[in-house]
């Protein structure tokens, strides 16, 4: 049985696990964001293996919590800040996310390093080239950051990568890591959802005889 809570937007919803950092996907209702999430377990496996975890073949999936939406959900990311996100982080929890961080980072470098530079248009006719989405990773990598406490450069990926591995990998109380900053868990939540959200667009409009799309494709 896999936990998961819902985000409801305005036009949005959101589909995440509150077990596996990342593995989360948008829909148009409750059951559209379910399916979409049930569909992308195939896609995130990989990523779970190669942090060191097995990923369970076809789980079933639990609504644990409901939390409302806000204008980021409509915009196509994550939002909602279920109950869970509260809970203490311990040492398994924090080697758990940054393992996972880590795996969807290399992931997303491996198949950047090797992907055509123009990408095929998405569903919706939009959609950043390769190194335009490149760009777009580490200047929201660095946002996210300010939200943990670190203030780096994007100019500073590795730098900036090691510094968020060092905060999520520090266990604690749950609470957030900074003032009106996020939670450890959110932020896991977010960094590794959006890696593999692009990542799997990358992926998407490499190939021609793939037209999923990215949750935020299109989106500026």
């Amino acid at each position: 049985m896999a936990e998961i809570y819902l985000e409801t937007g305005r036009k949005k919803v959101f589909a995440g696990s509150l077990e596996w950092p990342g593995w989360g996907r948008f829909g148009k209702s409750e059951q559209d964001a379910i399916d979409a999430l049930a569909e992308y377990g195939a896609r995130y496996a990989p990523i779970a293996t190669a942090a060191g975890f097995t990923f369970p073949a076809a789980p079933r999936l639990s609504v644990a919590e409901r939390v409302p939406g806000t204008a980021t959900t409509d915009f196509g990311a994550p939002d909602g800040r279920p109950e869970a996100d509260g809970k203490a982080v311990t040492a398994a929890v924090a080697a758990r996310h940054t393992k996972l961080l880590r795996a969807a980072w290399e992931a997303f470098d491996a198949y950047a390093a090797e992907a055509p530079e123009r990408l095929r248009k998405g569903p919706r006719g939009g959609g950043r080239d390769r190194d335009k989405m490149i760009g777009h990773l580490r200047d929201s990598e660095a946002a996210y950051a300010r939200k943990i406490g670190i203030r780096l450069k994007p100019a500073e990926p590795d730098g900036l990568r090691d510094a968020v591995i060092e905060v999520l990998g520090t266990p604690g109380d749950g609470g957030p890591l900074t003032g009106n900053g996020w939670t450890a868990r959110y932020a896991a939540r977010r960094f590794v959802w959006h890696v593999l959200d692009h990542l799997w667009e990358m992926q998407d409009r490499s190939d021609v005889g793939s037209d999923m799309g990215s949750d935020m494709e299109g989106a500026q």
